[in-house]
This record gives C-alpha cells, structure tokens and sequence, in this order.
C-alpha cells in the first residue's frame, strides 16, 4: 500500500479541550470564515499576502472548494479552529511531499483569541497526525521572521531553525525575510504541547 492509500479517508476531528474544536473545512463555513477573514482584515495583512484578493464569500467558496479537493487526492488537510463553536482560525498541511515523507503548516487566527495556546495546540494536532496517521518524518514552517507571534508558536511547538530566505515574499507593500524551520519525527517530545 502506498503512502497516499494509506492516509485514503483518514481525517481528523473533535475537541482539544477548552472549548476549541478542529474540524476539516467543508463549504457550508464559507460565510463564517469569510466574515472571520474580514473582520480580521487589518490583523492579518501584515503577515498574510493573500488577504487582499479575499473580497467576497465567493473568494472564500473557491479556498475551500481547492481544499475540499486537496483532501480528495491526500495532498494535505485544512481545518477550522472553531472556538466555542464559532471559527476563530485555520490551521493546515499546505501540501503533502509523499516522496520525501514531508508536509509544511500554514494558519493564522484572530486577535482576540491569541495568547491563548490556541495555535500551538492546534498546530500540535495537525504534527501528531501528519506523524502518527500519514507516517511523515518531517514538518516545516516557513515565517516572516519579524512575525513575533508565529514565531513563539514555532518555538513551543520545538522546531528548529534552519535558515533565512532573504526578501522571499511579497507582503502587500514589501519584501519579507522568511525563517525556514522543522521538526523531524524524533525530536518530538513525549508530551509535547502545552
């Protein structure tokens, strides 16, 4: 059985305690998430090149169309972080490396529920499934290396810093350096997230 077959209709959701659930995206959050987006719009923008082609719900149905369909052919998972039952974020693989047994995270979340251990718990999840259900070794992030906040969750989560891509993305207005990091199968802890 290949990696992929492997993983076929393997999904994940439920509660990670205090009121915060995971649950893949489905096309019936495009309102939610797109208003989540909105309000969040000043928030987001410094770190998020993506938020300015978000302009309707419809922009939104697209993001989760391609995601419903990167699910489909096991190319990764893309989850609402509900709080409370409402969507305060997303969390997801961006694409699946079967051949090198590697995925990287992206997610962001609202302001008012940051500093919280929210997406540090959240990441933690989609780490334990990419190593513990898809059998994968390794796990990246990629952040803009003045992003203060990102870069506590990636230093909780124990991920290693393996370089700078000098002025690799364009943010809006501007370059942005980006820190490369990872974190192999082995590092991780017995009882790794707070």
């Amino acid at each position: 059985m290949t990696d992929p077959e492997r993983a076929s209709g393997r999904a994940f959701e439920g509660s990670i305690g205090d009121g915060i659930t995971l649950a893949p995206l489905a096309m019936s959050d495009a309102d939610e998430l797109f208003a989540i987006t909105d309000s969040n719009r000043d928030h987001l923008r410094p770190w998020m090149p993506w938020i300015g082609a978000v302009v309707s719900p419809g922009d939104t149905r697209q993001f989760i169309q391609s995601v419903v369909d990167q699910r489909a052919r096991n190319d990764g998972y893309q989850c609402a972080i509900r709080v409370d039952g409402a969507i305060a974020g997303i969390v997801g693989h961006h694409r699946i490396d079967w051949a090198n047994r590697l995925t990287s995270l992206g997610y962001w979340l609202a302001a008012g529920h940051q500093g919280k251990g929210i997406m540090t718990r959240s990441c933690g999840v989609l780490i334990d499934f990419a190593f513990d259900e898809l059998d994968l070794n390794r796990v990246e992030i990629s952040a803009a290396t003045d992003n203060r906040k990102s870069l506590a969750v990636i230093d909780r989560l124990g991920f290693t810093a393996e370089g700078v891509r000098r002025q690799a993305e364009w943010v809006h207005d501007r370059f942005v350096d980006l820190g490369s990091y990872a974190i192999l199968r082995h590092e991780r802890a017995a009882d790794p997230w707070p």
